[in-house]
């Protein structure tokens, strides 16, 4: 059962804080699975910060639309990496409503994720709160759906279609130890750990 969540934003904010993600990912070319884990930081972007704004500008949409996002920044590791291989970025999001709800619309994020490129999505939430979104690329598309089966325990799933075509289940559990965090610029590659992110 997932939480009861009334709209998109609700469902970022309670997504902010730390996260270990454990992975598995099924190639349907090879018909292979592959393991990997993850750590993933999500911090919110209230409206009217001006990382906001510049999605907003790189999408041509209008800033004042945007009623808040977050940034995620994510250091992971997967079976199948070759020696010095890494999985380290980051990314934005902002949220345009197409209504009152709040449950459907517009994503935008700063670069996608099956291209790196300014992107629009779509998003919107199912009858069981889960949280859909959905990305139409030039040569791919990209179908996500996140949901919490409680406050500290988020689940995800993924498929892209088109040059890569994949599948991805997620289990991501918050950490709530008292470890000392650092700043916005604090080093995720420093831990034994590995996130994909959103």
């Amino acid at each position: 059962m997932s939480l009861a969540i009334p709209d998109a934003l609700s469902f970022f904010r309670l997504s902010c804080g730390r996260w270990r993600s454990q992975r598995s990912q099924h190639h349907l070319l090879h018909r292979r699975a592959e393991a990997g884990a993850s750590f993933i930081v999500v911090e919110e972007l209230h409206k009217g910060d001006e990382r906001l704004a510049a999605i907003a500008t790189c999408n041509d949409e209008a800033a004042e639309r945007i009623i808040g996002g977050c940034w995620v920044r994510w250091s992971g590791s997967m079976a199948w990496d070759r020696a010095g291989e890494s999985h380290e970025d980051q990314t934005m999001f902002g949220l345009i409503p197409s209504d009152e709800t709040g449950r459907n619309g517009l994503l935008l994020r700063d670069r996608g994720y099956a291209e790196k490129a300014p992107v629009a999505g779509q998003f919107r939430m199912d009858d069981e709160n889960g949280l859909i979104l959905s990305t139409d690329y030039e040569m791919m598309s990209s179908l996500e759906r996140f949901w919490f089966s409680g406050p500290n325990l988020r689940l995800r799933t993924s498929t892209v279609q088109g040059l890569s075509n994949n599948a991805s289940f997620c289990i991501e559990t918050r950490q709530l130890d008292d470890a000392p965090r650092t700043s916005h610029d604090e080093t995720l590659k420093d831990r034994n750990l590995s996130p994909f992110g959103w």
